[in-house]
């Protein structure tokens, strides 16, 4: 048996593939007047939490700042460092459908439809 604490100021060690970071290329070449993208996660869903994704100007005052590649820049906010520390975020094409992906270590339980988890 192992003791977890919980340290709100420790980081939260996101990172994003190469597949991930060229989508937000993209989406942040569409959207000139953001700066980097930031996540979040919100109560909602059938599991507990859902993973929330935005485009933002600027770091909120809480966030971690994480430079995933020399252009792009992914905020994490304060509130959500617990629930996605180790998260490695993925962007995936199958067919005709993309989605981003989140491979969560501290998710103990996913939904069905793959919108919520749970910790």
């Amino acid at each position: 048996m192992t003791i977890e604490t919980y340290d709100p100021a420790a980081t939260a060690d996101v990172s994003m593939t190469d597949a991930a970071i060229q989508h937000v290329r993209k989406m942040l070449a569409q959207h000139t007047d953001k700066k980097g993208v930031r996540l979040g996660v919100k109560k909602s869903g059938c599991s507990g939490f859902k993973y929330d994704i935005e485009f933002v100007e600027k770091a909120e005052d809480d966030d971690q700042s994480i430079q995933v590649a020399s252009d792009v820049t992914l905020f994490v906010a304060g509130d959500a460092k617990a629930y996605v520390r180790g998260t490695v975020i993925d962007f995936t094409k199958e067919g005709l459908n993309s989605t981003i992906k989140f491979n969560n270590p501290n998710a103990k339980d996913l939904c069905g439809c793959g919108e919520s988890f749970s910790v």
